[in-house]
């Protein structure tokens, strides 16, 4: 796989400084916050070399593929040996005729520091005195049919920046944390009883600098500031990171992996990302890490025949490689396969305090013909196109994960109907927290891409995600994924004049935020960006100051996440019905959909309708369940939203009319593309 690719020049050249960026980012000016120091550095843990070689009970471990937190064993860790601090190095390389150590230090001569393989598994060791943090280094491995190749370090915590692929000597003990009070708050919550709006950034394009010389990208650091005052100000509840483990193209948007253990060096250091994730935790936010089991590579200085042979891939070609992708599959059949995947979970989630992990590409791990042609795959033993060896593999992570760490999360980008993907592995489940609601993104895209006059042959498209809602625990998404490639923007997406498009999109997401489901938006998308995304260059924040209707659109979804967070009835119970309940589901002819969610006190109720076309209605009715009065809680027609300014009343009460199968009624005014929330 190339290391390289042409930039694309950006068409406008914002030359802002970060400080303007930001005013202009959330639309005021605020005074400088005082800055606070940094938490002070722990003392390093300099282990003996004692603890950190493999022992007869490691060995065991690891073949039997428990040995969760093998991540302290192999790699490179700073010790102590016959008083002389170093760093020891473990490498698995059953197959490799000889493994040495070569780097900077050594002027990567091989004969220098050859390694040892004391003992059956395949793992070789050797302890280098007087090497201190920062040191590159590589293993040169020589193959079974004696040609060498130099590998980087598949636990590495570290690495070169890119076009580099040398690893690079860390010590991850000295981080000083301050986010207690967080984590224990954490592990008391069910997150399927809370609120989460999740925004999800590709930390290299969300924000740049103006220089060319190291691509503009913000550090971690710089990032944690920014990023945290722009979530803190629109209430989102967490943050989703792609691209945070190593990988060499920034094509690849993070989703190739070459280093695993490893937080990408294109924003800093390790300790540096630890800043993000204790910033973001202080301020209240949770933070998802875009996770990749599911292929790596064929980078040859990485994990693709790692000693000469398909170590981490399955060796036959038809299970081994993604055809589509061009990149190997891991061998989930491997004991020790499956310790360094599930290591690396546990990795992430106990040495960078990671609240959730979003599995990328579920279904191409749990389908044996996944992406490929009659002949391409291998049937399981039964004959089926099922991945038996995956489902074993995805129930083990699940339950080792969500047992470790109360209150964390395991969310599956799953794009078919398999079943049970949020249930229990005791049940023949996956074991996965949530599972993005692909279906329902499918349709809502292709709903919204239509002329209104046309929505009404398509009326169900809206609905039929309530039809297996509680099947699953679900998020609503609308990613990256669905603004790149030709796909438009989510605003280009929309029908119609200027105006209609942003009424759409305004219509679309009070849609989204009231259904039922969590909730994930893709950067940019709040305020309604024009282009598609595109990793080379930063959101297009100039339209914020630019033109009105934007900054509209960005206040607007503040208002919905403000919303969405303070009645429970919109998260409270999202996956049965003691949460949602249809008024009228079957308007077709006028394209409208009315519902109720409620929570668990019954006083809080909202009563929601979505008018998905540019007629106002004057006289709209609205069955409800109840007498009493309502109060308006959303009207997303006012003009400081951008609408057209109709008005509906502050408050109505019910009359007995019956109206939708309901008892009572309220009558109000509709606006056009509008949505109205009542509490009652």
């Amino acid at each position: 796989m190339s290391e390289s690719k042409a930039k694309e020049k950006n068409t406008k050249d914002v030359k802002e400084t970060k400080e303007t960026k930001l005013t202009k980012l959330t639309n005021e000016t605020k005074p400088a916050a005082a800055k606070k120091a940094d938490p002070k550095p722990v003392k390093p843990t300099v282990r003996p070399v004692e603890d950190v070689v493999f022992s007869d009970m490691d060995v065991y471990l690891f073949g039997q593929g428990t040995h969760y937190d093998i991540y302290k064993k192999l790699g490179s860790h700073p010790s102590v040996h016959k008083g002389k601090k170093g760093y020891h190095f473990a490498v698995w390389a059953p197959n490799a005729l000889s493994v040495s150590i070569v780097g900077n230090f050594n002027d990567w001569n091989p004969d220098t520091h050859p390694m040892e393989k004391p003992n059956e598994v395949g793992i070789w060791t050797l302890f280098i005195p007087e090497l201190t943090e920062g040191e590159v280094y590589k293993y040169y491995i020589v193959k079974p049919d004696g040609r060498p190749v130099y590998k980087a370090d598949p636990y590495a915590n570290y690495a070169e920046v890119r076009p580099g692929t040398a690893s690079r000597l860390f010590d991850i003990s000295k981080f000083s944390w301050t986010d207690s009070a967080w984590m224990a708050e954490r592990a008391k919550k069910d997150m399927n009883r809370e609120p989460m709006a999740i925004y999800e950034v590709h930390p290299g394009s969300w924000m740049r600098h103006p220089r060319p010389d190291d691509a503009g990208f913000y550090s971690y650091r710089e990032f944690a500031d920014r990023i945290t005052e722009y979530l803190k100000e629109m209430k989102y509840t967490h943050v989703e990171l792609m691209g945070i483990s190593e990988h060499p193209f920034d094509g690849s948007w993070g989703y190739q992996v070459s280093g695993y253990y490893a937080p990408t060096s294109r924003y800093g250091n390790p300790d540096d990302f630890r800043y993000l994730v204790n910033k973001l935790h202080k301020a209240g936010i949770g933070i998802i890490l875009d996770w990749v089991p599911a292929h790596f590579p064929r980078d040859e200085f990485a994990l693709a025949e790692f000693d000469g042979t398909p170590l981490y891939e399955y060796a036959d070609p038809k299970k081994g490689e993604h055809p589509d992708w061009g990149t190997k599959i891991f061998d989930y059949g491997k004991n020790e396969v499956k310790n360094f995947l599930i290591g690396n979970a546990i990795f992430w989630m106990e040495e960078y305090h990671i609240d959730g992990l979003r599995v990328d590409a579920v279904a191409s791990m749990l389908y044996l013909d996944y992406g490929k042609r009659d002949g391409q795959w291998v049937a399981n033993k039964y004959g089926g196109n099922k991945n038996l060896e995956a489902i074993e593999f995805f129930k083990h992570l699940n339950s080792v994960v969500l047992g470790k760490f109360p209150g964390s999360m395991m969310i599956a980008e799953e794009s078919t109907a398999w079943p049970k993907v949020t249930g229990k592995p005791e049940d023949d489940g996956l074991g996965f927290s949530f599972k993005w609601n692909m279906g329902w993104m499918h349709d809502f895209c292709d709903y919204m891409k239509l002329d209104p006059y046309f929505r009404k042959d398509n009326h169900y498209k809206m609905t039929f995600a309530m039809s297996y809602n509680s099947a699953e625990n679900y998020i609503l998404v609308l990613s990256h994924d669905e603004v790149v490639h030709l796909k438009c923007s989510m605003l280009n997406k929309m029908p119609g004049e200027k105006w209609q498009k942003f009424a759409n999109l305004r219509a679309g997401y009070g849609f989204m935020f009231t259904h039922s489901g969590k909730k994930l938006l893709f950067m940019g998308q709040d305020f309604a960006q024009e282009r598609e995304w595109n990793e080379a260059r930063e959101l297009d924040w100039f339209l914020i100051g630019e033109d009105k209707l934007h900054a509209q659109m960005k206040d607007y979804v503040a208002e919905l996440l403000k919303i969405y967070r303070k009645y429970p009835a919109l998260w409270e119970f999202d996956n049965d019905y003691r949460g949602f309940k249809w008024i009228n589901a079957d308007d077709t002819e006028k394209s409208l959909y009315s519902f109720i969610r409620m929570d668990s006190t019954g006083k809080n109720n909202l009563a929601v309708v979505c008018n998905f076309t540019p007629v106002e209605r004057d006289d709209y009715r609205m069955g409800v369940p109840k007498k009493g009065k309502y109060t308006l809680v959303l009207n997303s027609d006012e003009e400081r939203f951008g609408g057209t300014g109709v008005e509906l009343p502050k408050s109505v009460s019910a009359e007995k009319i019956p109206w939708d199968n309901a008892e009572y009624s309220i009558g109000f005014k509709l606006p056009p593309f509008g949505v109205a929330i009542y509490k009652f």
